[in-house]
C-alpha cells in the first residue's frame, strides 16, 4: 500500500478510462461505502448522499448526459463533446454526488446563528468526500475524474433513478481501468501559494 504522501501525487485526473478493473463490483462498492461512513461533515451532519451506476444504469446515464448536451452544444463543436462523453462511458461505473437539502434546512433552522454557513459547510465536507473516494480508487489503480454536468441534467437525473427531490445534485465520478496517463500538470510555485508564520 502506498504512504498516503505518495498517493495524493499520484491521484489525478485520468479521462482514458477502460474496464478492466481488477477489483470485483462488491469490493469496489464496499470502499465506496467506506468512505461515505467516515467523511467529516459540519456537526456530523452527514447530508451527504451517493449513488453508484454499473452496467446498463452507467451507460444509460451517460447516454441520457450526451443527449442533453447535443441540445445546447453547437453541432459543429458537438464531436469534441462526444468524445469527451464516450471516455466517461467507456470505465465501469460512475459515482453520483448529492447533498440532502432536508437535512442542510434542518440544520439552518435548529441554528440560525450559522444558517448561511450550512450550505457552504456541505459543499465542503461533500468535497471531502469526493476527495476521499478519488484517492482511495487511486490506491487500488482505479483511474476517475470528476465531472459537474449539473444542474443541466438534474432534472434527468431525478426522473431516471426516482430519487428524492431533495438531493441536490453536486458532481460526477466516472472510474475504471487506467488505459492512458494523466496528461502533465503544471504547478505554480509554491512560494506564491504558501506562507509560514512562527
Amino acid at each position: 500500500m502506498a504512504d498516503f504522501q505518495t498517493l495524493i501525487t499520484n491521484r489525478r485526473s485520468i479521462y482514458a478510462l477502460g474496464a478492466k478493473v481488477e477489483l470485483t463490483q462488491d469490493e469496489v462498492t464496499k470502499i465506496i461505502q467506506n468512505c461515505l461512513l467516515n467523511a467529516p461533515s459540519a456537526f456530523n451532519s452527514q447530508s451527504a448522499r451517493l449513488v453508484v451506476l454499473y452496467g446498463q444504469s452507467y451507460h444509460s446515464f451517460w447516454k441520457m448526459v450526451e443527449g442533453v448536451l447535443q441540445k445546447i452544444v453547437p453541432e459543429n463543436s458537438f464531436d469534441v463533446t462526444k468524445r469527451r462523453i464516450n471516455s466517461f462511458s467507456s470505465g465501469v461505473g460512475t459515482i453520483l454526488f448529492f447533498e440532502d437539502e432536508t437535512v442542510i434546512h434542518g440544520l439552518k433552522e435548529k441554528m440560525p446563528t450559522y444558517a448561511d454557513r450550512f450550505s457552504i459547510w456541505a459543499e465542503q465536507s461533500n468535497a471531502m468526500l469526493q476527495y476521499m473516494i478519488w484517492s482511495a480508487l487511486a490506491e487500488k489503480d482505479i483511474g476517475a475524474s470528476l465531472q459537474h454536468y449539473n444542474p443541466l441534467i438534474d432534472v434527468e437525473v431525478h426522473q431516471m433513478f426516482e430519487l428524492p427531490l431533495n438531493w441536490r445534485l453536486i458532481a460526477q465520478m466516472p472510474f475504471g481501468s487506467i488505459e492512458a496517463s494523466a496528461n502533465s500538470k503544471v504547478v505554480d510555485a509554491i512560494e506564491k501559494r504558501f506562507k509560514v508564520f512562527a
